[in-house]
C-alpha cells in the first residue's frame, strides 16, 4: 500500500479517552486511510514518530480569530499550539453580518476597525476562503453584532421590528453556513437586552439546527442566576448550550465553582450543555469601570488615548496621575486589560470536569495579549496533565478534540480513526509546555513538533509550511 504520508510508531491518543497505543498512521488525500502496523507500506513522506504522541488536531472552541484568519492567515498563535480548528464569533461579537459607521462599539472593538467587519456572512466566508488560513474556521454569529446592525443605540431592548430584522439576518447567516449564535450579555452594549430578545433569536437557531454559546450576564455575584438564564434560554429554542469560560470572577465570589459545576451537571441531565475554560486564573477583555477593583492586579494591554500605558498596572498609572483607579480607567478608555481576578482552585475544578472543553479566548488584535492566546493547549497538557496530574493524558486530549467536535457538529474531526479528516498533532509529552508568559506573551509553544491540517503538513520545526485550513460550515442539526 502507498500513502501520501506515513507516520510510523506513534503513541496514538485517539481523542476518545481511550488509552494510548503504538501504531502507524497512513494518510491519503485529506483523510486517514489506515491505522495499524503498516510495515511494508510506502509513502511520499514518512515521519518517524518514535516515542512521541499523535493526537487529533486540537480544536479551540472559544476564539476571537475572526479577522486573524483573514489578515494573518498563517495563524501562528494557534498552529504552533497544535490547534487545527478554531471556533470564531464568541462572546456576542462576530465579524459579520454588520456595517460599522463611525467608531466600533465595545466590545466589538476587540476584533478590529470598521474595515474588519463584513456586511454578510457570505462575504466573511468568501474572505476566509480566499485567505486560505493555516487552520480550519467555523463561525458563530454574535448577538451584539446583530444589535449593531439594526439598532441606533444599545441602552435599551430591541423593538419588535429590530428583533425581526435580527432574526432575518441570523437565519440568513445560519443558512449560509454559520454554526450558531453567541451572546455576551455581560457587556455594556448587550446587557440591556432582556431574556426575551435573546430567546427570539434562539428560536431561529433551533429551527436551523445550530448551537448557542454565551458569555453569561454575570460571572460574579449573580453567577447562579445567570446560569439559570442560560439554561432556560437554550431550552426555549431546544438548542445545545455552551457556557463560555465558566469562572467565578472577583475575590468575594471565589469558591462558588463547586455549586456552579453542580448546576451544570444537573442541567446536563435534561438538556445538552457544556462549558469551556482556559487554563489561567486571569481573564482579558476590554477595560470597563464596573470591573475595576483594588482587590487584584489589573494590567493595561492597550489604550487608544494613552497607548504609552500598555503593559502597565492600572494601580501604577493611577499613582502616576495622582487619581483613583476609576478615574485612571476612565481616562484610559477605550482600552484593554488583564484582570487577575480568579482563584486557582476554581480554575482547576472547572478545568478538570468531564463536561469542560478547552478554549483559549485569546485576543489576536491585542498588542500585549494574555498568554492564553499562544499557550493554552500546551499548558493543559504540560502543566495541568503531566506536571500537576489534574487528569490523565487521554482525558486532556478528549477535552481538546472529540468532545469539542461532537458538541459543535464538526463531522469526522477530533478523532484519530480511519476515514476521519487528517487533522493531526505530533508532540513530545516530556517536553511540551507553553512558551508564552505574562511578560513575554507571544512566545510559541515548546514540544509541538509537527501538525497536519486536512492531510497537508502545516507546521514543522516551528515553521508554517502549508496553509490548508477550510471554512467549516454547519451540517444538519446539532444535538
Amino acid at each position: 500500500m502507498t500513502f501520501d504520508t506515513l507516520i510510523r510508531r506513534a503513541w496514538i491518543v485517539d481523542g476518545t479517552g481511550a488509552e494510548p497505543y503504538v501504531a502507524d498512521v497512513g494518510v491519503i488525500g485529506d483523510r486517514i486511510s489506515a491505522i495499524g502496523h503498516l510495515g511494508t507500506a510506502r509513502a511520499t513522506t514518512i515521519i518517524d514518530a518514535e516515542g512521541r504522541y499523535l493526537a487529533p488536531g486540537f480544536i479551540d472552541v472559544h476564539t476571537h480569530d475572526d479577522n486573524c484568519a483573514i489578515r494573518e492567515p498563517d495563524m501562528r498563535p494557534k498552529i504552533t499550539q497544535g490547534i487545527t480548528t478554531v471556533i470564531v464569533g464568541n462572546c456576542g461579537i462576530s465579524a459579520s453580518p454588520v456595517v460599522i459607521q463611525g467608531d466600533v462599539p465595545d466590545p466589538m472593538n476587540l476584533l478590529g476597525e470598521p474595515e474588519d467587519f463584513f456586511a454578510s456572512f457570505e462575504s466573511f466566508a468568501a474572505a476566509v476562503e480566499a485567505a486560505e488560513p493555516a487552520v480550519n474556521v467555523a463561525a458563530l454569529i454574535g448577538h451584539t453584532t446583530l444589535r449593531a446592525g439594526v439598532m441606533d443605540r444599545f441602552d435599551r431592548a430591541a423593538t419588535d421590528d429590530e428583533t425581526l430584522a435580527m432574526r432575518q439576518a441570523l437565519r440568513g447567516a445560519l443558512r449560509a453556513g454559520a454554526i450558531g449564535l453567541s451572546s455576551g450579555l455581560a457587556y455594556t452594549n448587550a446587557r440591556q437586552a432582556p431574556t426575551r430578545e435573546v430567546k427570539a433569536l434562539i428560536e431561529v437557531v433551533g429551527e436551523e439546527g445550530g448551537i448557542y454559546t454565551t458569555h453569561m450576564r454575570n460571572e460574579r455575584e449573580t453567577l447562579f442566576e445567570a446560569m439559570d438564564e442560560a439554561f432556560e434560554t437554550a431550552r426555549h429554542g431546544r438548542v445545545p448550550l455552551v457556557i463560555s469560560h465558566l469562572k467565578c470572577a472577583d475575590v468575594e465570589n471565589w469558591g462558588k465553582s463547586e455549586h456552579a459545576i453542580e448546576k451544570l451537571e444537573t442541567a446536563a441531565r435534561e438538556q445538552p450543555c457544556n462549558c469551556d475554560c482556559y487554563p489561567y486564573s486571569a481573564c482579558s477583555t476590554t477595560l470597563d469601570l464596573w470591573r475595576v477593583s483594588d482587590a487584584f492586579d489589573i494590567l493595561i494591554t492597550w489604550s487608544k488615548p494613552h497607548p504609552e500605558m500598555g503593559r502597565k498596572l492600572l494601580k501604577e498609572i493611577a499613582d502616576e496621575w495622582q487619581v483613583d483607579l476609576t478615574e485612571a480607567a476612565r481616562r484610559l478608555m477605550p482600552a484593554g486589560a488583564i484582570y487577575h481576578n480568579m482563584d486557582e482552585a476554581d480554575v482547576r475544578r472547572v478545568l478538570a470536569h468531564p463536561l469542560t472543553m478547552i478554549g483559549s479566548d485569546g485576543l489576536p488584535s491585542d498588542p500585549n495579549p494574555h498568554p492564553r492566546l499562544w499557550g493554552s493547549f500546551p499548558r493543559v497538557i504540560g502543566h495541568y496533565c503531566r506536571d500537576e496530574g489534574l487528569f490523565a493524558l487521554p482525558e486532556a486530549i478528549r477535552k481538546m478534540t472529540s468532545m469539542s467536535a461532537a458538541r459543535f457538529g464538526l463531522t469526522d474531526r477530533g478523532v484519530v480513526r480511519e476515514g476521519a479528516f487528517a487533522d493531526l498533532t505530533l508532540f513530545d509529552y516530556e517536553r511540551v509546555q507553553e512558551g508564552a508568559t505574562f511578560v513575554e506573551p507571544t512566545e510559541p509553544a515548546i514540544g509541538i513538533d509537527w501538525v497536519m491540517v486536512n492531510g497537508k503538513l502545516a507546521l514543522s520545526e516551528g515553521n508554517v509550511t502549508t496553509r490548508a485550513g477550510r471554512l467549516l460550515k454547519r451540517e444538519g442539526v446539532i444535538r
